[in-house]
């Protein structure tokens, strides 16, 4: 797939989605920055967000400036403790937020993360607002759908050295 070099892109990371999927599936921890470059590749990187749950533990701190250090804009948010102990923390809709009124400075959005709750944000950003959207994830945990109707999908399945950093 050729890039276009004057293409400006926005790249939104569903923090959580990422983290769960790697541990899940391989038992390791995402390599962000290999995203990022992967995701920008030899284009305009115009915004690069990445969304975060914070649950108050130590390391968190040092995995948010890392981030930070990286390129990417950290947003945080607090992870809800509900009455009986159910907890929920999710950006869904603060990232797709930022996307819809980011569209009319980016030519192209990627999105990183394999949630299906995305596609009705996907249709919409390229039918209303006409961007180009890439999805990066992992293939075994990502909404079929969701691969479906994207312009392009990465599987980080294929490339774990890339994307996966084992300890």
């Amino acid at each position: 797939m050729a890039h276009f070099k004057n293409q400006r892109i926005g790249v939104f990371v569903d923090v959580q989605n990422m983290y769960y999927s790697a541990k899940n599936l391989y038992n390791a921890k995402v390599n962000f920055a290999q995203i990022l470059k992967a995701a920008v590749a030899d284009r305009s990187l115009i915004r690069a967000i990445a969304y975060v749950i914070k649950a108050d533990v130590r390391e968190e701190q040092n995995f948010f400036d890392a981030l930070e250090k990286i390129g990417f804009e950290v947003k945080a948010k607090d992870l809800q403790v509900f009455a009986g102990g159910a907890k929920k923390g999710d950006w869904d809709i603060g990232l797709a937020m930022d996307t819809i009124e980011l569209a009319p400075k980016l030519d192209t959005i990627v999105i990183v993360s394999g949630d299906g709750d995305y596609v009705p944000l996907l249709h919409h950003l390229r039918r209303a607002l006409g961007c180009r959207i890439e999805v990066i994830a992992f293939g075994k945990s990502s909404s079929g759908v969701l691969k479906e109707e994207c312009d392009l999908f990465t599987d980080m399945d294929l490339d774990r050295k890339r994307y996966l950093i084992f300890r």
